[in-house]
């Protein structure tokens, strides 16, 4: 606002200047027309002549340094005062005339007049001669230029009030309840759904609660990752209350005006509280960032003023009785510590990913929206997307429809699902296969198939599918999933699990008697995960418990070599045991690679089915 009364007071600054500016100019002429020194009654020669027929000094036109020259001079005799031209007469009788439209050579003219010892001249002012006057076309444009410097100011001042007025709205959506969104739409996020419930009774009942003296939470923080449904939990809750839903987020309350963050902020509030009850719903609310002094510039003191702004209107002296403000951010640490304490954001709701089971229930929703044919894992397709959102499920059942279309299918089977889930967790086919040479898709073959052989023979979860085929990054694929999420993770699971990743390098060294570079991920995640075992969850083979997750970060350098020396020692021990048991099944190994030679893909079952018929050998103690 600061901004917009520094633009009136500027603004009437410049219409007081073209006010003086036309009294000056009708000062002058009245000044010309009380001073003329040659009255009706005592003009004679040329200047009654100037009078009676201007348009005889129309013949002639000289430029204004031929006046200003003969005026020095003395050689003027008469000057007429024409609106947009001056008429000249010399003492030697000769007749010009000068254009002059801003009246600057006038002005001249009499100063000239008036200065002592000047030669004399006759002066005469012709307020009715036409000489030098402009065209018709030039007198509507100036007329036209004249109207817009008067308008166009004003024209300016109503669109930066109306743009102002427009920026406090912000965008902030009243909607009524949501209709067809209740909490049995939303899948999963059940911890979030009870956590929710307290405020939907409570907005339901709320004399029951107001006659133990309880009252509801004044905020709700929903935190998670992005796409786990925290906007649709919002939408739900306000459907289940009956409540109406205001939607807006954290970006919204910025401006490019000084002071309509604020105001933003106060509409908002006062919207909500005139349809209470009410859900008020902030969208990434880390977007309003922290307070701060370490800035003293304007972009600072708004951020701090809009924050400070806020607070007051959840905690303070208006009541917000009837309005629930739901907050949503994956970034808690960027929250002002104003906003998280009791009367403000006093529940906090932590929106999870959704577990195997509901993944297979989004995957039926989606799937069921489309046009399919054949059978439909939605079990397989759960497991191979552990650790996703339900949006990126939405994207993957979209994707393996764009699949189908681009393979001129009228419908989406499980192939194309597959493919849109490798795709999404790996990467498009790269076509590198065209550039591997025969010996390097042997290594690449023999490699997958010593990963898949020790997820097999170990248990460690279950081989979905192996490939050959390069995606993203990788040379080759081996999928491997879980039954279940995996929530607490056992020191067998974990010994297995690094088993496993160094399956593919000891496997080259079984067949080719040398390794290649294409383990140095596995052995990047098996020292991480080994790391871990022995400083983080006690899984040392010296028995220690401490954790060097517990040291700060100035001493942890100090324990972190003795850590590091017992992973060592840990990933020595289970390489030896995955050595063993590819020479105890050597023969599983060498059948899954023709396979993978012959196919490029082999599926899970076949597989198992390899590893069942290829018996073991027995090796010597």
């Amino acid at each position: 606002m600061k901004h917009f009364h520094r633009l009136l007071r500027s603004k009437g600054r410049l219409a007081l200047a073209l006010v003086l500016a036309l009294a000056a100019l009708a000062a002058a002429a009245v000044f010309l027309h009380l001073n003329d020194p040659s009255p009706a009654g005592r003009l004679d020669g040329p200047a009654q002549e100037m009078r009676r027929a201007p348009e005889a000094w129309t013949a002639v036109e000289k430029d204004g340094s031929d006046l200003l020259r003969d005026l020095r001079t003395g050689r003027v005799g008469a000057v007429g005062l024409a609106p947009n031209a001056l008429l000249v007469s010399t003492i030697e009788g000769e007749r010009y005339f000068v254009v002059d439209g801003r009246g600057s050579f006038a002005a001249l003219a009499v100063a000239q007049a008036k200065e002592p010892g000047a030669q004399p001249f006759q002066l005469v002012v012709l307020p009715d001669s036409t000489v030098g006057a402009p065209a018709a076309d030039n007198r509507l444009l100036a007329t036209a230029r004249d109207l817009a410097g008067i308008f166009l100011p004003l024209l300016l001042i109503a669109f930066v009030v109306y743009t102002m007025r427009e920026s406090i709205g912000g965008g902030a959506k009243l909607v009524e309840a949501p209709a067809g969104v209740g909490f049995d739409d939303v899948i999963g996020a059940g911890e979030a759904k009870h956590a929710l419930q307290d405020i939907v009774d409570y907005l339901k009942d709320s004399g029951r609660y107001r006659a133990i003296g309880a009252r509801a939470p004044c905020g709700v923080l929903m935190l998670g990752g992005p796409g786990v449904g925290k906007t649709l939990l919002a939408k739900a809750l306000a459907a289940e209350c009956g409540a109406r839903f205001i939607a807006t987020n954290g970006s919204e309350f910025t401006s490019k005006f000084y002071g309509v963050g604020v105001q933003k902020v106060k509409k908002l509030f006062e919207t909500a509280r005139k349809n209470a009850p009410c859900i008020l719903f902030i969208d990434e609310l880390d977007g309003i960032s922290k307070r701060t002094s370490a800035g003293a510039g304007p972009a600072e003191s708004e951020s701090n003023r809009i924050i400070n702004q806020l607070l007051v209107e959840m905690d303070g002296f208006e009541a917000n009785e009837g309005v629930i403000v739901v907050g949503a951010t994956n970034l808690e640490e960027h929250l002002d510590e104003a906003l998280l304490r009791e009367g403000r954001f006093d529940r906090r709701v932590h929106v999870k990913l959704p577990d195997v089971r509901d993944r297979g229930a989004i995957f039926r929703l989606y799937t069921g929206k489309l046009r399919t044919e054949g059978t439909i894992d939605h079990e397989q397709l759960a497991r191979l997307t552990t650790g996703l959102s339900p949006a990126t499920i939405a994207h993957i059942v979209n994707h393996g429809a764009l699949v189908a279309a681009r393979a001129n299918s009228r419908v989406v089977t499980m192939s194309h699902l597959m493919e849109a889930i490798e795709t999404t967790r790996i990467g498009e086919l790269n076509g590198a296969q065209r550039a591997l040479g025969e010996r390097e898709r042997r290594y690449i073959a023999v490699h997958e198939a010593g990963h898949a052989l020790v997820s097999a023979v170990l248990g460690y979860g279950k081989v979905e599918k192996v490939t050959i085929l390069p995606r993203g990054g990788a040379l080759g694929v081996t999928l491997v999933t879980q039954e279940e999420d995996q929530t607490l993770l056992l020191k067998s699971d974990m010994e297995k699990h690094i088993q496993m990743l160094l399956g593919g390098r000891n496997a080259e060294l079984a067949v080719f008697d040398e390794a290649s570079s294409g383990a140095s991920q596995d052995l990047q995640q098996a020292s991480k995960l080994a790391l871990d075992m022995v400083g983080r969850y006690g899984f040392g083979q010296d028995g220690t418990l401490f954790s060097i997750g517990a040291l700060p970060a100035q001493h942890a350098s100090r324990q972190i070599a003795a850590a590091v020396r017992q992973a060592d020692r840990l990933l020595d021990n289970l390489n030896l045991q995955c050595q063993q048991l590819m020479r105890a099944h050597r023969g599983a190994l060498d059948a899954l690679t023709q396979e993978l030679l012959a196919h490029e893909t082999v599926s899970g079952e076949r597989v198992l089915a390899l590893v069942a018929q290829c018996q073991p050998m027995a090796l010597a103690a």
